[in-house]
């Protein structure tokens, strides 16, 4: 009688099948004759015929690996057959059979016989070309983002010191460069949703213009893609002429409106118009602000075409010209058109939004935003609490009494749900500031605002001000 569950012991065809399960193709080095045996599998990975081949420097396994990495192939096998220690290395092979270069690793121990000498080496070998790309464009693609990153910090200040140049008070240039710095993380979170392929003009024309009247603007034209150059500037372009357009034009009345018509042009390349009509009477300005100089110099140089602003009595008239190299084909991936929102009100003095009394938690990593949180909030004369950065931190904060919080989604690689869900359990509202894009809701489906970084602090304080304005509020 067997006893069925003893274990059994492994036998070769179990290694046979570990060994194909795991991607592998086994050989043995025989220094008798200075061969290679290698198994089916092997021969598949290596693109070699034969089961016993040459291991000479001129066989045709050694002949088939790169000339640069034949000398450390060879040094790492001689090195363990000396100093009797396992080698595991990695190499380049143009496989004899198609041509293709492929990338190998190669690992084995030595064989000794009775007398201690290296007889053979055991080993297997992986076709690890796959893993190989996938590292080369995992550099790639942190060499592109270190470079866009930099592309976007002498932007920022580049636009800073543009805007500041230009404003008479620092109400001011907070204002005009905070509304900037949100339409160029508009057009960023629309090239990211795309991987950076491109950026469509009627989903840059919707970030910009959807959330104002209906009745009052309206943009049409063929699906176009920009290149992430391409869009950055005519998002900016589009933010310019729009607060124009609320300030002095057409959208500073009910009467008036917007028409924004785009097409491609003759040769290649697109042209748009930006058309106002029903607003008060033009006329052209006495002096150029930044945003002028922006319209009708950098836009144009960054579309690699023109610009011309026509201040006609009915209505301004803007035409952007861009040239064929600011288009693209169409991406693989194509995020959903910004949703109609809300326009965002113009920053307040921070004394404006009335927290007094109010007892706010912060709970946000990075500590600049955190320090300009705290400062903002004060300012509209609220307690604060924290600022916590780490979740942990925050999760010991929370037996305090606490009216209202503003919470960062990602705490160093961590989601804030923990602290969320207590709050919400309590029935303290709370706002989350986030640099996470794209037109879900709130995170884990609060019912919550959310407020887009780059954000001006006061309107967070108006958001939190706003909700504890509902909680006193009788049901």
């Amino acid at each position: 009688m067997t006893d069925d569950s003893a274990p059994r012991s492994l036998g070769r065809a179990d290694l046979e099948l570990a060994l194909q399960a795991a991607g592998l193709g086994e050989f043995e080095w025989r220094r008798a004759g200075d061969v290679f045996v290698i198994n089916q599998r092997t021969r598949e990975i290596l693109g070699l015929s034969g089961e016993v081949i040459d291991a000479s420097d001129t066989g045709p396994f050694y002949t088939a690996v790169h000339p640069d990495d034949r000398g450390p192939l060879r040094e790492a096998v001689v090195a363990a057959l000396k100093n009797d220690d396992r080698f595991d290395v990695e190499f380049r092979l143009v496989r004899p059979d198609d041509g293709r270069n492929v990338w190998i690793r190669c690992a084995g121990v030595p064989v000794r016989d009775v007398e201690d000498r290296p007889q053979a080496a055991i080993g297997v070998v992986e076709d690890i070309t796959e893993r190989k790309l996938e590292e080369s464009q995992r550099l790639t693609l942190m060499a592109e983002l270190d470079h866009r990153v930099k592309n976007v910090l002498a932007a920022v200040q580049a636009l800073a010191f543009q805007t500041a140049k230009r404003t008479t008070s620092l109400d001011s240039f907070l204002q005009t460069f905070a509304g900037r710095l949100k339409s160029m993380g508009s057009a960023n979170e629309l090239l990211t949703a795309a991987r950076w392929r491109g950026a469509a003009v009627d989903h840059l024309a919707a970030a910009e213009l959807g959330g104002l009247a209906p009745s009052q603007t309206r943009w049409e034209g063929p699906e176009l893609f920009l290149t992430p150059r391409a869009a950055n500037a005519l998002s900016l372009a589009l933010h310019e002429l729009v607060t124009n357009a609320l300030k002095y034009g057409a959208l500073s009345t009910d009467q008036g409106r917007v028409d924004v018509r785009w097409g491609r042009r003759e040769g290649g390349g697109f042209e748009l118009l930006w058309l106002e009509s029903g607003g008060p009477s033009v006329q052209p300005p006495s002096h150029h602000g930044f945003g002028t100089t922006l319209l009708s110099q950098v836009t144009g140089r960054e579309l690699n075409g023109e610009t011309s602003i026509e201040y006609n009595p009915g209505g301004l008239r803007a035409r952007l010209k861009a040239g064929p190299s600011a288009l693209v084909e169409r991406p693989e991936t194509v995020p959903q058109a910004p949703k109609p929102r809300a326009a965002e009100a113009a920053p307040v003095a921070a004394g404006e939004a009335d927290l007094k009394g109010a007892r706010i938690l912060i709970v946000e990593d990075a500590v600049l935003l955190a320090l300009e949180l705290e400062t903002g909030l004060k300012e509209a004369g609220a307690e604060v609490i924290g600022p916590a950065y780490e979740l942990d931190e925050a999760m010991g904060l929370l037996d305090q009494k606490i009216d209202a919080a503003v919470l960062d989604a990602n705490l160093n690689g961590q989601s804030v749900t923990p602290v969320a869900e207590v709050l919400a359990q309590r029935g303290v509202p709370f706002v989350f500031a986030t640099g996470y894009g794209g037109a879900a809701g709130a995170p884990a489906g609060f019912d919550a605002p959310i407020i887009r970084k780059p954000y001006d602090v006061t309107q967070v304080a108006a958001a939190v001000g706003e909700l504890l304005q509902r909680r006193s509020q009788p049901a």
